[in-house]
């Protein structure tokens, strides 16, 4: 099944009061017994590598203004996604991300039964506080959908 962006339907006041930007993507899957730390997992932990190459790439160009650069690697166990703080956790529901000078972002993984099957939903939600977060926001735009769209292809596997 393809990847699609579909309508956010995720609580934004909830998860990140304020927020100027939500998107969601979708994908059906045959894996009736994936939750939603599984679904996290293999997006994060075992995406493409490209996406590791793009975030290596990322951290260096961030470095001289001070924005947060996670450890490279991760666990999915305990509290991280990889480099991403679990902030809350149900069998169906995954939150992570945190919170920068410059913006707090919000990643949320939902694994819902529908009537072709199960989906596996990624949100972002994104708080900027200032230019920087505006700037970095739009930079990171182009590159943040392909990324999600190779995340979610990865759980459909």
């Amino acid at each position: 099944m393809p990847v699609e962006q579909i309508a956010p339907v995720v609580d934004r006041e909830a998860l990140l009061p304020g927020a100027q930007f939500i998107d969601a993507y979708s994908v059906t899957i045959g894996d009736n017994a994936l939750d939603a730390r599984e679904a996290a997992t293999r997006m994060v932990e075992h995406g493409p590598r490209w996406i590791g190459t793009l975030m290596r790439l990322r951290n260096i160009v961030v470095t001289p203004f001070g924005l947060k650069t996670p450890a490279p690697g991760g666990s999915a166990r305990g509290d991280r996604i990889g480099s991403f703080p679990v902030l809350s956790e149900t069998p169906t529901r995954i939150v992570a991300g945190f919170d920068d000078s410059h913006l707090d972002f919000r990643i949320v993984v939902d694994v819902v039964d529908g009537a072709a099957g199960r989906r596996v939903i990624a949100s972002t939600l994104v708080l900027t506080h200032n230019r920087l977060g505006r700037t970095y926001l739009a930079a990171i735009m182009p590159f943040h959908r392909l990324v999600v769209r190779a995340m979610l292809g990865r759980v459909a596997q």
